[in-house]
């Protein structure tokens, strides 16, 4: 046997085909070639020449080298097929992030055109997808890929009760609707002190965006509960917060909105994760340069509303709009 693999070559090929031809067996092709017969037995089940008329089809092997080559074309499914690759930048124009990308085309359009979201990854980053400036359009547009890292610890006195341990379990699996989750978006101090909170229900994961004039506790506060109080009381039951000073005055939901607030343990933003997730998506379009007095109370809802009807992997591709929508209807109908 060989020492190391190496692909089949045109020669071998064709010594395949006239092995076969003669009636010898896999094993038999496999020790004249010395490879092992899985080799022989994938060659020849995925190089078979497929045609109308019966005449035609088998195992030949220019055709055999013709279409392993094809395989072996650099980035793989999506460079064989323009139409794909050009769907999938696109799709990636329209803020859609490779995961929800290929999670749709397996759902609505079948194996054939099926890929997962690390090829998608490949396809950006390798020759074509640089060509077109494709990292530009992912969710973090980055040059290359590296790992994040967590938030500096941000610190609060919160009384036992409001802990996150003491969050019942409920809240953790996402087995109900009305929790949320809300953090501070801050943008160059330059542009003034002006804020966006973000909030987004647990469950569905749709997300909010208030503007704040200031970081001042109570203006916070104030905002959320313009947001939230429109909500029937079984959609607005608890949130989750950081331990920033933003927060302090969060009794004010408990009085006026009847509540509960958490907060997560000291340098553990991932403990509310969802509202995190939502502000990467978010500063794709309102990155932290922006300068937030020039836009519009319209604009800055149209980029909830873009987030709020992207499909996400985690709602089996629905969209959050979608899924909040579904409960509240069933809450009306009751």
């Amino acid at each position: 046997m060989m020492n190391g693999y190496q692909h089949l070559g045109l020669d071998e090929r064709r010594h395949i085909y006239q092995l076969a031809a003669t009636g010898r067996s896999v094993h038999q092709i496999a020790a004249s070639l010395q490879r092992h017969r899985s080799t022989i037995y994938r060659e020849l089940k995925r190089n078979q020449h497929l045609d109308d008329e019966p005449v035609f089809r088998g195992y030949f092997p220019t055709a055999a080298q013709t279409m392993a080559d094809r395989r072996r074309v650099r980035g793989g499914k999506i460079a064989r097929k323009p139409e794909l690759a050009a769907y999938i930048a696109d799709r990636l124009s329209a803020a859609w992030s490779p995961e929800q990308i290929a999670g749709y085309l397996r759902r609505h359009r079948g194996n054939r055109e099926a890929v997962c979201h690390e090829t998608i990854y490949q396809f950006v980053y390798g020759p074509d997808g640089r060509s077109q400036g494709l990292w530009r359009l992912l969710p973090v547009a980055r040059r290359s890929r590296r790992q994040r890292y967590a938030r500096k610890p941000r610190g609060l006195h919160i009384p036992l009760a409001n802990t996150i341990g003491k969050r019942p379990s409920e809240i953790g699996n996402r087995s109900s609707f009305g929790h949320w989750e809300g953090d501070l978006m801050i943008f160059r101090l330059e542009y003034g002190k002006a804020n966006l909170t973000s909030l987004v229900e647990r469950r569905s994961r749709f997300t909010i965006l208030a503007r704040n004039p200031s970081r001042h506790s109570a203006g916070v506060m104030s905002g959320i509960q313009h947001h939230l109080h429109m909500l029937p009381p079984s959609l607005r039951q608890s949130i989750t917060f950081d331990r920033g000073t933003e927060f302090a005055a969060f009794v004010t939901l408990q009085k006026k909105l009847a509540m509960t607030s958490y907060f997560c343990l000291p340098s553990a933003p991932w403990q509310k994760g969802s509202v995190e997730n939502s502000n990467g998506r978010i500063r794709r379009f309102l990155p932290s340069d922006t300068d937030l007095a020039l836009l519009s109370d319209k604009e800055i809802q149209a980029v909830a509303d873009r987030i709020n009807s992207t499909p996400r992997k985690c709602l089996n591709y629905r969209t959050p709009h979608d899924v909040l929508g579904e409960q509240i209807t069933l809450l009306n109908a009751r």
